[in-house]
């Protein structure tokens, strides 16, 4: 497969009252055609959060940034350039990272979470010096991930969203605030 110069092409999802934030990689082929994160048929992500979150999977874009900002949760990518093979992450080279300065400034982060090996890799590598937040790493919800079982992925997703939310140690504990209905969701797992 030929390698292309990709620009991430769309503006992270958050908000003032945001309070974990979620790192992927860089958007997928799929996500990049549908201009929005997660876009791939088989990509798990909106299952997961909508059944953390006892809502409906989303359809559209406004339906997943009304889902994600009405329960604390921030999304975007670590990327912000590179050159990447179609959307396999174990192509990506050349990487520019993105700033996510403007979401930790705008916001209430309390967690930062990625979304996979990938993101993890490039968050500590290029983000953490900068933000001193370590992240927590959550198993892919990418297709290519077949390994894992929706039911292990919301499993695993569930139990780290709880203790963020929870302020185990290293968090500090979210205020009243969006955050705390999800936090009364997840204490169901």
């Amino acid at each position: 497969m030929e390698y292309e110069h990709v620009v991430h092409g769309f503006d992270p999802v958050f908000d003032k009252n945001s309070r974990i934030l979620v790192l992927g990689s860089l958007p997928s082929v799929k996500s990049r055609e549908q201009q929005f994160y997660y876009g791939h048929p088989q990509n798990r992500f909106w299952k997961v959060i909508a059944e953390i979150t006892e809502s409906t999977v989303p359809e559209t874009i406004e339906q997943k940034k009304a889902l994600l900002l009405n329960n604390g949760i921030a999304i975007w990518d670590v990327i912000a350039e590179c050159d990447i093979a179609g959307s396999s992450d174990s192509s990506i080279r050349n990487v520019i990272p993105t700033d996510i300065a403007a979401i930790l400034k705008g916001s209430d982060i309390t967690a930062v979470f990625t979304n996979g090996g990938t993101a993890t890799r490039i968050y500590r590598k290029y983000q953490l010096p900068l933000t001193g937040i370590e992240p927590m790493q959550l198993p892919s919800t990418s297709p290519a991930n077949a390994a894992w079982s929706l039911e292990r992925l919301i499993s695993a997703w569930s139990s780290a969203l709880t203790r963020a939310l929870t302020g185990s140690p290293g968090l500090t504990p979210p205020g009243p605030a969006a955050g705390d209905s999800l936090h009364r969701k997840l204490t169901r797992f």
